[in-house]
This record gives structure tokens, sequence and C-alpha cells, in this order.
């Protein structure tokens, strides 16, 4: 079968590789599409701490090359010894929860929860195991969801960044009222915007700097739109708020003006939530957040959301998502035209899925 392998920055190569069979618990799965992420991104152009290039990851215990790809769904096409008959049977669509963790006795995280907080944390398709880059993939049933009829594979191929965004919605603690703001409108602040009509949220801003991702965002139902780099654009997004800024901001943005803009805003003590991957270590003004006595938390993907998010779905508050998506690609395309294209037109593209 063909896979994508990931040998280091800027080497990701389309290779020959025979065709997995599933061992006890497995199932086997056929591909449908593979979402690109931010973090490829990152990892094609710089090392990534996930990803082991020099020694291998102390779960998988896997090195470069990797399998690649970590937001994706398929149809069940084989069931291994001592799968659970009552939850999988072959021909069904499922989306992966990729989280990996050591699931060591010593490890308070795996043991007592949150798992995403295990100091060896990763993900399927970031530092081995399998990825969603291939024609197939042979994987614990832990790691599948079924996809209730009427919810698309495509949609199933966004679960990853849906989860990210509940996860963080989850630990603000939101009540009944409360304003969010939302700084970053790549995939996964665009669906964060559903995930907060989900849960409630009436009064939903966004802030980003193109003019296209902008418009996606009242699209999907944002209430106001901002362009970061006008004029006092905080003072704008306080009085657009009203009484004194927003409840809660989820910074998905990952820079130094996002974090700038969200310490302006942000209510007295109000909630600044990161869920960005950051590239470079900020200029922090402790002092600040202090004089607001507002709160500062940052998060790491997700644990155990799939069955709230496909519940919301099923309820409709995720229809019309698949506009995010922008270009569907073969396989062989993937690095062309999915990952230097995302990178070099993020204007032009939000969500690129990739079928093997």
């Amino acid at each position: 079968m063909k896979a994508a392998r990931y040998y280091g920055p800027g080497d990701i190569r389309i290779e020959d590789v025979p065709e997995p069979a599933p061992s006890r618990g497995q199932l086997k799965i056929k591909i449908a599409w593979n979402g690109i992420c931010g973090s490829d991104l990152h990892a094609y152009s710089a090392p990534m701490p996930f990803i082991p290039l020099t020694k291998p990851h102390p779960v998988t215990g896997e090195m470069v090359p990797i399998y690649f790809g970590h937001e994706f769904s398929g149809t069940v096409v084989e069931l291994g010894e001592g799968v659970d008959l009552i939850r999988f049977r072959i021909g069904q669509n499922v989306a992966i929860d990729s989280l990996i963790t050591c699931r060591r006795s010593d490890c308070y995280a795996c043991m007592n929860g949150p798992r995403n907080v295990c100091p060896h944390v990763t993900a399927i398709g970031v530092s081995g195991c399998a990825g969603g880059l291939a024609e197939y993939v042979v994987l614990s049933q832990d790691h599948a969801h079924v996809l209730p009829e009427g919810i698309a594979l495509e949609v199933g191929a966004m679960m990853d960044p849906i989860g990210v965004g509940w996860h963080a919605v989850n630990l603000a603690s939101l009540q009944p009222g409360d304003k969010s703001l939302i700084l970053g409108g790549g995939p996964v602040g665009l669906l964060l915007i559903k995930t907060l009509r989900a849960h409630g949220v009436s009064w939903i801003a966004v802030v980003e700097p193109s003019k296209e991702r902008r418009r996606m965002a009242l699209e999907l139902s944002a209430t106001a739109v901002f362009d970061p780099f006008v004029t006092n654009v905080s003072t704008t997004i306080q009085r657009a708020a009203g009484e004194q800024g927003p409840d809660v901001v989820f910074d998905c943005a990952g820079v130094q003006n996002s974090l700038d803009i969200a310490i302006a805003t942000v209510r007295p003590r109000g909630k600044i939530i990161s869920i960005a991957t950051w590239e470079q270590k900020p200029v922090f003004d402790v002092n600040a957040l202090m004089a607001k006595e507002s709160s500062f938390t940052a998060v790491i993907g997700y644990d155990n959301v799939f069955p709230q998010i496909i519940e919301a779905m099923q309820d409709g508050f995720y229809d019309g998502i698949v506009s995010i998506i922008t270009q569907k690609i073969p396989l062989e395309d993937v690095i062309e035209k999915g990952i230097k294209t995302l990178a070099q037109n993020l204007d032009s593209h939000i969500k690129i899925l990739v079928h093997p």
C-alpha cells in the first residue's frame, strides 16, 4: 500500500509499504480522509518535540521514519480477534482519537486523569504506531469512535481539532451569559465557534487578519469579527463585548500580538486560555494580568471528548463545518498541494483533506 513516511524536517516520502493486518483487539481501517494540521506544517519546517528524530519514543518505541498524519477517519474493513463485536462491525465509519499515553501504573495522569497531561503524551501519526496518510491502518479498538449515520467521513476527519477546542471550553467553566473572544481564525478557532454555540455561548467574537477567514467566521455564526492590526482594536473589542470585556479569551494564534490583545481585553477576573502551539517564547505582561486578577491557562490536546462531540453533531451544532474544507487532494500530492500550499497560502486555504 501507499503511505506517507516522515524522515525529518523537509523530508516526507510517499512509499510502498506492506499492508498491515490486525492483531488481537485491533481494527483494520481503510482511511477515507486525513486533515493536514498546523503541527504538520511545523514538523515539515523544523524539528518538533513529539517526533522521535534521534532516539525511540518512550511509549511507541519508534523513531523516524514514522507513519504520518493524526487527524483521520475511515471505514472498518477487518476485525482482529477479541474485538468488541457489540461496538464494532465491518463497514462502520469511524473517527480516530489519536491520543497515546504511557499507561504506566506510576503515572498520575494516566491513572487519575486527565491522560493528555501524561509526561510522555503523544499521538498516533506523530510518534509512531500508525498514521492517517496511508491507505490502511491497524489500531487498537480503543482509538476508534463509530460515526452515526448522517455524520460524513469528512467531518469525522475534523474531530481532532474540534476535540482540542471542546477540551478548552470544558476547562473554561463557562457560565450562562458569558462572552467569548477567539484569537485566530484557523481550523481550531473557526471550529471553536461551533463548540461555544453547543455550550450555549451567545456572544462570540473572532480576531483574525485574513479577510476570507473573518468572512468564514461570520458564516459559522460568529457575532463579530475584528482585524488585529487595526488601530485600537483592543478598545474596540472591549466596547463591543460591553461592560468590561469578554469573560473568556481563547488564544488559537500563539503570537505576541494575540497574547497582548488577550491581556488587554479580558475582563477583570476573566480567563485567558491558550490553545496554540507557540513557536517563539512570548513576552508576558504579568503585571497587567495581575491588575485584573485574571487567569491564564494553557491546554494541550484533549481526553475522552469524542462521545460528547458526536452527540452535539447529532443535535446539529456542527452543521455547515464542511465549508472550512478548502481543498481535497490525493495522497501523492500531500507535499506540494497539501503542506506547502497550506503554508504558503493561509489566506486562501483553511483545512485541506487528503484522500489516500
